[in-house]
């Protein structure tokens, strides 16, 4: 089930303006990627910021962005560059062969795999639509750093309206409800302009450690070919934020 944020029109509309593109150092580390590549899958595409940027500074391959949120996608399609394919789905619902030089997953997408059998298929779509030469980047949050322990908000959080200034902000508050072995659940509570009540989208990740990280991709036939823990490129350690990760096909 998709969260709200990205499947109600009227939340996904913000959300770019919740995680401002010039903002985001997921973007800084994977856009050169993208425009090395003649073809790019962007898995969990969201509002196709990252392949509007692609196209915008001159990427002239295909560029494909796939996202099973209905409200992301209508923002997608909106995007002014052209010759973007956006398709509503998830990879589970794919069957590409060796299509794609570079798949992407950003805003730690992967983290809504959370089940084994559900991160197996995902993982081997992602082999499946891969070329010979072709790499697989993605990050997720370091389950050692503890990161969801700071989202509980003690005091809502106002973000500027996307008209910017004069326009009313949304108003956001998050709670983590519960935690569970690798799985965090927490609800994002948002008060459009205009709206007294707020609406609640519930969402949950999976947080895994580099080493079951390992062993799915392995599983799937993929290698770890770079491993960082933060966008600056420095090593992964106990205490950094991320594990973001570049993997190829395992030679044969």
């Amino acid at each position: 089930m998709v969260d709200p944020l990205f499947a109600d029109p009227a939340l996904a509309s913000w959300y770019d303006a919740l995680s401002p593109t010039d903002e985001r150092g997921d973007f800084g580390f994977y856009l050169p990627r993208v425009m090395s590549a003649r073809s790019v899958l962007d898995v969990g595409c969201g509002t196709g910021s990252l392949l509007g940027l692609a196209r915008e500074a001159g990427h002239r391959g295909r560029l494909l962005g796939l996202d099973p949120g209905a409200g992301m996608l209508e923002q997608a399609r909106r995007r002014p560059e052209p010759d973007i394919e956006w398709i509503a789905g998830d990879l589970e619902s794919t069957s590409w062969e060796r299509e794609f030089d570079f798949v992407v997953m950003t805003g730690h997408a992967f983290q809504a795999l959370l089940g084994d059998d559900e991160l197996r298929a995902a993982l081997a779509a992602v082999h499946a639509a891969l070329t010979d030469d072709g790499r697989f980047g993605f990050e997720t949050r370091n389950p050692l750093a503890r990161a969801w322990e700071s989202w509980t908000t003690v005091a809502p959080v106002d973000v500027p309206a996307p008209g910017g200034e004069g326009s009313a902000p949304l108003r956001m508050t998050r709670q983590v409800r519960s935690v569970e072995g690798d799985i965090v659940s927490f609800r994002t509570s948002l008060t459009l302009p205009g709206e007294h009540a707020p609406r609640h989208s519930d969402s949950t990740l999976r947080f895994l450690g580099a080493d079951r990280l390992d062993a799915f991709l392995a599983e799937a036939g993929l290698v770890v070919e770079e491993r960082y823990g933060d966008w600056e490129r420095g090593p992964l350690t106990d205490v950094s934020p991320e594990i973001i990760t570049v993997a190829r096909r395992t030679p044969a």
